[in-house]
């Protein structure tokens, strides 16, 4: 188990002290630390005492401090272990739509014009596949084809065999941790991130180890390469383009550093690209593969439709091969009829997402329009203004 030492902890606390009540400053300070990566989840925190001595407090504030963070779920007691840190996550209750209430929570779009013509041609290319069994945990060969010849035209060669078609992003995720990682193994991830994404990672088991990511600052770099060498992640989950919920993208430069930093630990990363080739203000960059060993996931449900449920995975054979061997436990493969819908879908794909890229650019057109005329002395970033 990893520990941060009452030193190191009161330097990362500095300045904590807002002339409040003293426990609960420094009870939202390490919460601060805990929520933006810079003390890892797993991580053991140095002994009441010995924190209490490096911030010349009494040892009472800093166990008020504690109890603090494990009424609120930040905190883990164990016997012989002391207090580790830990991130709560917890589900807000409130699901219902309400009048006046605004779900933010869903980067959705409406279903694109060709979806109807798409989907009447794959009812008239069914009977074709009638004589099989009507399931195939990799996908059907034509579509896993078309996928392949997408990424050779973005840049990176890619095989039909380097395809498992999945029932949307998430499902590839959760599908991929599954047969990455084992139960308590860390995954790296970025904060804030994709939710459900957090969601598939813990339902897997892994436990999870932010790194966080700013729309000043973008990815941490030392903190990223320090949370690996700490936890020795089997996973991590990044976003390196159009960043949910940032809209940030990783220079190319980085992108080859983590690549190495984490192979250099063992570390196989998932690069979700279901965002990636709707830039607004630059061509869509190389697959993150093409700069080195990664897992890719992707899927149409933000560039076709969300109610269209199907996704894939870009990786090795031999990693193919073992979700095979894991997907069998839980489902059987993706529906034909939708696979035949976006089969028919990625013979116009580059016209869908050039109107999807004209639909979002006009609507943050929009949005900042009205930003300005109602918030004036507001101010709109320069980057990262992707559909996030």
């Amino acid at each position: 188990m990893n520990m941060v030492s009452a030193r190191v902890l009161a330097s990362l606390l500095m300045g904590w002290r807002d002339g409040g009540v003293a426990y609960l400053s420094l009870a939202g300070r390490i919460r601060l630390l805990a929520l933006d990566g810079r003390v890892s989840a797993g991580t053991r925190l140095p002994a009441e005492r010995e924190l209490a001595a490096q911030l010349q407090v009494s040892r009472t504030t800093v166990t008020a401090a504690y109890a603090e963070l494990r009424d609120a779920g930040y905190l883990l007691s164990l016997r012989g272990s002391g207090s580790v840190m830990q991130l709560p996550f917890r589900v807000p209750a409130q699901t219902e739509s309400q009048p006046g209430y605004l779900d933010s929570s869903k980067a959705t779009l409406p279903a694109t014009p060709g979806i109807v013509a798409a989907a009447q041609a794959a009812v008239e290319q069914l009977p074709a596949y009638l004589g099989d069994s009507g399931f195939d945990p990799v996908g059907i060969p034509a579509l896993r084809e078309a996928l392949a010849e997408r990424y050779a035209q973005r840049g990176l060669p890619t095989d039909p065999d380097q395809i498992m078609v999945t029932i949307g992003a998430q499902h590839a995720i959760s599908l991929v941790a599954r047969t990455i990682m084992a139960r308590g193994d860390r995954a790296l991830i970025e904060n804030p991130t994709y939710p459900h994404a957090l969601d598939s990672l813990k339902a897997a088991g892994a436990r999870v180890v932010p790194v966080s990511v700013t729309s000043e600052g973008g990815w941490d770099e030392t903190a990223l390469e320090q949370a690996i060498q700490r936890t020795s992640p089997s996973l991590g989950y990044i976003m390196p383009d159009n960043h949910n919920p940032t809209g940030l993208s990783m220079p190319v430069e980085l992108k080859q550093r983590v690549l190495a930093m984490a192979a250099r630990h063992g570390t196989t990363l998932i690069a979700d690209e279901t965002m990636a080739e709707l830039g607004l203000d630059a061509p869509p960059a190389l697959p993150f593969a093409a700069h080195g060993s990664a897992v890719l996931v992707g899927s149409v449900g933000k560039t076709v439709w969300g109610g269209v449920r199907v996704g894939w995975v870009r990786a090795d054979r031999t990693v193919i091969q073992r979700m095979v061997r894991a997907r069998a436990a839980g489902d059987l493969g993706t529906p034909l009829l939708e696979q035949l819908i976006v089969l028919n879908l990625l013979r116009d794909f580059d016209a869908i997402l050039d109107a999807r890229r004209t639909y979002l650019r006009e609507g943050r057109a929009r949005l900042v329009r009205l930003l300005h005329e109602r918030v004036p002395e507001g101010t709109v970033p320069l980057a990262g203004r992707g559909l996030a």
